[in-house]
């Protein structure tokens, strides 16, 4: 089970100094606040869980279900969310709010995010394969993967690199660390590069390989 885990958004990407001057990388995420809207036990669920949710949306937006949910939870009705199974979830309760300080500078964390979708791709750009000869009599196309198979069996084995959807896949990052954290501002800085595209939602948690 984790320590901690809190939900985000994306915001870009800058760089920070260090004290040594040294140029550091970073990925800026607005993290919470996150109200705790479900809490789940040994006892009712097989396990603990806490459930947070994040981000706001306007009360037209939200079902009759959700509304009930939230309403029943106590807590304002939220866009986003996430269960988490976290240590120490039997001593939260609904309404308890998760902010960006449970998380320090130096921490390892696990960022999850949902990549970029590229729609319908090629083999080249999918899968990096090697492109078809430009000369010698090769064509007309050349952005193509090459043999399919072989004669015996005849037919192409499953999972064959082929053109296909490319991209919107969850995705995790490990071992990021945490380069600084903003409990004003709510905003969490993480060295590197996290999966999604400006705006995206994203969930992060301690390391669990740290």
């Amino acid at each position: 089970m984790m320590k901690k885990g809190i939900i985000g958004k994306k915001l870009g990407m800058t760089q920070i100094f260090d004290e040594n001057g040294v140029v550091i990388p970073v990925t800026v995420i607005e993290a919470g606040p996150c109200p705790v809207t479900q809490k789940k036990t040994v006892e009712t669920d097989g396990y603990d869980a806490v459930q947070l949710a994040y981000g706001e949306i306007r009360e037209k937006l939200v079902n009759k279900p959700q509304a009930g949910h939230f309403k029943k939870a106590g807590v304002q009705a939220k866009r986003h969310l996430k269960e988490f199974r976290l240590e120490n979830a039997a001593d939260m309760n609904v309404g308890d709010v998760v902010a960006v300080d449970t998380f320090a500078a130096g921490d390892k964390v696990d960022v999850t995010g949902n990549t970029k979708g590229r729609g319908y791709t090629g083999a080249i750009k999918r899968w990096n394969l090697h492109m078809l000869g430009k000369t010698h009599g090769i064509g007309p196309i050349h952005r193509q993967s090459g043999s399919m198979g072989v004669i015996d069996p005849a037919r192409i084995f499953k999972n064959k690199k082929m053109a296909g959807q490319y991209g919107n896949e969850q995705v995790t990052v490990l071992n990021l660390e945490v380069v600084k954290v903003d409990t004003e501002k709510n905003l969490i800085a993480v060295k590197g590069a996290i999966p999604g595209a400006k705006g995206g939602i994203v969930f992060i948690r301690d390391s669990v390989k740290a």
